[in-house]
């Protein structure tokens, strides 16, 4: 770190198997549910939504899996950064390092816009702008607190709107199937699913959302990020890794189910929740204001969340020297402060979706963002594929690992290939078609920055890592 005091504060290792698990749960349960599938299910239809959430729930299990073996013998802050640099090279792991941070910030702003619509239920005449204004107070506030309260704040945040998702996935069943009367409608059964075909929009439109979906998954690589300051990494990133991945993919997986079997499909959108829609029509008093204020809670809850992975990747950045070194420096309570300060002024700019274009604009940055998470989950599964080919062929027994990929090369391979084809779905959309060159060109002048900055002065030097080359040495 870079600081001129003799015992500089550093990164503390306070978080515990039970935050690892909530944090990295809750991370992907916010904006991408709450209001992404609702686009999801407009674009592709509700066999088509739940067909792209399945494949991008494959991608997320490969991805963490690779993660979970790098994180363990890796563990830390920034993750697959510095994987990144170590193992596929310093240019790389730069430029992931600064697509992930400007992913989660675009992710962070997204949930402040999100959050301003969803109080438009309650003030429809209050401009978005201001209660963007009043979030970013409040999670700025709840950032600048130690890890070991941040982690326990999230703690109970995460819990609170996965115990609504259950819930409202029961009452939501309760009414597609009759046993709860639908407030002037009759029983819809499967006839909103089956009425219209399979892809009513159309193959392509599976492909369209894909990116949506990818972002609506972005949030569970934060337990990466988090191995810095979690306890005892080697036995709780596996153990999270076991807990989030199915868990997840079935939260998404139903209450798609039920929006798309109450919602008429070419009625859903991005403007209001589709979980709010459902509850006014099955007409149980104040659910809708319950569920509306609980949707609310797990926005600000993934943007507390997004900050926290913003600030411990500029932190990783400034460490390794491919950041300003304010940026490496902690306040007393052991938090990257200036990384803060400066995600959020980035995070301002979400405001402009309160102004212009608020629908399309709103759809872009996700896609932006999504871009971001894809690619750097790519990187991570190239890394882990690095890794492993190094560390055997430095003599390491793979069965000495305390986590390991299955069926590799396999794993690695399909989660890079899956990515790939990602980015050619995406430019079946128009809208999205420009955040594939907003992305890539970011991209691009990250590696020439880089080139610039770094390797025309010499700089170009491959991170070193004693607890992974001790390992290997080991094993050798």
């Amino acid at each position: 770190m870079s600081t001129n005091e003799e015992n500089p504060p550093q990164l503390k290792r306070q978080m515990k198997s039970r935050h690892l698990f909530m944090i990295s749960l809750g991370g992907v349960i916010g904006t991408g549910l709450f209001l992404g599938s609702g686009f999801a299910i407009g674009e592709a239809g509700p066999l088509g939504a739940i067909l792209a959430y399945l494949v991008g729930g494959l991608l997320m299990y490969l991805a963490m899996v690779c993660l979970g073996e790098l994180s363990v013998i890796m563990p830390v802050s920034g993750s697959f950064q510095a994987h990144a640099s170590k193992f596929i090279g310093p240019a790389t792991g730069f430029v992931i390092g600064w697509v992930y941070w400007l992913s989660w910030a675009l992710y962070v702003g997204l949930e402040f816009i999100a959050a301003g619509l969803i109080m438009g239920r309650w003030f429809p005449d209050v401009p978005v702008w201001i209660w963007c204004a009043l979030f970013i107070v409040l999670l700025f506030a709840i950032n600048s607190l130690n890890t070991k309260n941040f982690a326990e704040t999230e703690f109970w945040f995460a819990g609170i709107k996965i115990l609504a998702v259950l819930l409202f996935i029961g009452i939501g069943f309760c009414a597609v199937f009759g046993v709860i009367t639908m407030d002037g409608a009759a029983t819809p059964y499967l006839s909103n699913i089956t009425n219209d075909g399979i892809f009513p929009t159309g193959v392509t439109g599976v492909f369209i959302v894909m990116m949506t979906v990818i972002y609506a998954f972005q949030g569970s690589e934060i337990m990466g990020v988090a191995a810095g300051e979690t306890e005892d990494p080697g036995k709780n990133i596996p153990r999270a890794i076991r807990a989030i991945v199915f868990r997840v993919l079935v939260f998404y997986i139903l209450a798609v189910f039920v929006l798309s079997a109450i919602v008429p499909w070419d009625q859903a959108g991005v403007l209001e929740s589709p979980f709010v829609t459902v509850l006014d029509l099955i007409g149980i008093p104040y659910a809708a204001d319950i569920m509306n204020f609980i949707i609310l809670t797990a926005i600000l809850s993934v943007g507390n969340t997004g900050l926290y992975a913003c600030t411990r990747i500029l932190y990783s950045l400034s460490n390794e020297g491919k950041a300003h070194p304010a940026f490496g420096k902690l306040n007393k309570h052991g938090i990257p402060i200036y990384a803060l300060l400066v995600t959020l002024g980035f995070a301002l700019l979400s405001l402009l979706t309160s102004i212009i274009a608020e629908s399309t604009l709103f759809v872009l940055l996700l896609s932006v963002s999504g871009i971001g998470g894809t690619i750097t989950w790519m990187a991570i599964a190239f890394s882990q594929y690095r890794f492993r080919k190094q560390f055997v062929r430095a003599g390491g027994k793979v069965k000495d690992l305390e986590y390991r990929v299955r069926l590799f090369p396999f794993t690695p391979i399909l989660c890079m290939v899956i990515c790939l084809f990602l980015f050619i779905f995406t430019a079946f959309d128009p809208t999205q078609r420009v955040s594939l060159f907003l992305g890539f060109s970011f991209i691009g002048l990250c590696y020439l920055y880089y080139y610039i900055r770094y390797t025309r002065k010499g700089k170009n030097v491959r991170p070193s890592n004693d607890q992974l080359d001790e390992l290997i040495k080991k094993q050798g």
